[in-house]
């Protein structure tokens, strides 16, 4: 059987029913002591390779959790001009890195007031935009696609598929890229990775260097993007250490990571209650106050089944779960089922579940779809109290729709 414990490991020490009695299902709750955890990891390798580490807000955008994260990060990465703002706003002390697949003409200037680094996806964006960044001050970057695919059953988070929209290749670069425009380049940006260990971040470094190593001693930075699972049990830190002083030396440059998932990892839980118990010809399926489709959308997306406290997958299931369940939302959706679970007894209405590393892509990605309230949001603090940071009600769906 799988390992189940790593991402509850901040619950293994309390009472479930106790510590949440008082929170109304659906709820998210954000670990403090987790968070903090991961934050140490980090800043411990930015310590013994000097590499600067980001937060990816598009995973983890919690911004009352960022006093816990900051102390352990050289600042936030965006994908935009909000997500740029949030960060300038809510981590003020750390820098400001921003790419976007396109910016707008109407947005640049006030981009130009959060960002301290921005990096674009095109020559042309980079000559549209480049000179006016240049002239207040902003370090700039590319994205580029090293054409080097690492990943397997991920094909929508795959930046180097065939006909990807993300990041220049080389033969784009020999077309468009004159010395005028490479002269406004402080450094290059690659994001090809998804929940992946080193190794393949170190298969990538090598088609990076194949295809753009002449260009890379010119240049002050790179950035290495996301998808790296750093904090994870097992991750071999030592390769990833490995990489990033092999840039460092071959290049003269200085490393970024901008990890989302690796800050907020196994550092969030989601809280939810049976509803109802039906049975449908030899499937047993427990109708949940929580929506797949709603609150956990890389569920559907990715797709993947989360780990459930106190449960297995049937392909890990053991004599003492005997219990196969069918988990599912109240939407109208016929697909919005979370997944199958074995349990050690039958669940029953009202029983409490409780979904781990719910921290990354839930609170930034859930969506009101049927009219589904969107759930609170609380942090558990290091002492094990509880406080909820967001309520939401009947207006945050309406106000989403008109006036």
């Amino acid at each position: 059987m799988k390992d189940t414990r790593a991402p509850f490991a901040g619950l293994l020490s309390y009472d479930r029913e106790e510590l949440f009695s008082g929170l109304r299902t659906p709820c998210y709750v954000l670990d403090e002591a987790k968070l903090a955890e991961n934050g140490k990891v980090l800043a411990a390798l930015a310590q013994k390779t000097g590499c600067r580490v980001l937060l990816a807000q598009k995973a983890f955008s919690n911004y009352d959790l960022y006093p816990v994260l900051a102390p352990y990060l050289a600042g936030t990465e965006a994908s935009g001009l909000f997500e740029a703002r949030l960060g300038s706003e809510k981590m003020p002390e750390g820098e400001v890195h921003v790419f976007c697949a396109a910016y707008r003409d109407d947005e640049f200037d006030e981009l130009l007031s959060y960002a301290d680094h921005i990096v674009f996806n095109s020559p042309a964006q980079l000559k549209r935009f480049g000179a006016k960044a240049k002239a207040h001050g902003k370090s700039l970057g590319l994205r580029i696609n090293p054409e080097c695919s690492t990943q397997e059953g991920h094909a929508i988070y795959d930046p180097c598929a065939p006909g990807s929209r993300l990041g220049t290749t080389r033969a784009q670069w020999d077309l468009q890229m004159d010395a005028e425009t490479i002269a406004l380049l402080d450094g290059l940006h690659f994001h090809t990775l998804c929940e992946q260990d080193s190794d393949a971040l170190e298969i990538t470094l090598r088609a990076v260097e194949e295809r753009f190593g002449d260009v890379l001693p010119q240049m002050k930075w790179l950035n290495m993007g996301g998808g790296h699972h750093i904090t994870r049990p097992g991750y071999d830190l030592a390769r990833l250490e490995a990489c990033i002083l092999h840039a460092k030396e071959a290049w003269g440059v200085e490393v970024y990571l901008e990890p989302g998932e690796a800050c907020a990892l196994n550092a969030g839980y989601f809280l939810t209650r049976v509803l109802d118990v039906i049975r449908n010809g030899e499937t047993d399926i427990a109708i949940l106050d929580s929506s797949a489709a709603c609150h956990m959308p890389d569920v559907i997306e990715m797709p993947y089944t989360p780990p459930l406290y106190g449960a297995v997958i049937p392909e890990d299931a053991d004599d003492a779960h005997p219990n196969v369940i069918r988990l599912g939302g109240p939407t109208c959706l016929s697909g919005d089922v979370i997944g199958d679970y074995c349990f050690p007894a039958p669940l029953s209405v009202g029983d409490l579940l409780v979904f781990g590393d719910m921290a990354i892509y839930t609170t930034c990605k859930n969506n009101t779809f049927n009219g589904m309230p969107l759930p609170s949001i609380v942090r558990l603090t290091p002492d094990g109290k509880t406080e909820i940071i967001k309520q939401f009600s009947y207006e945050d769906f309406r106000m989403r729709l008109g006036r």
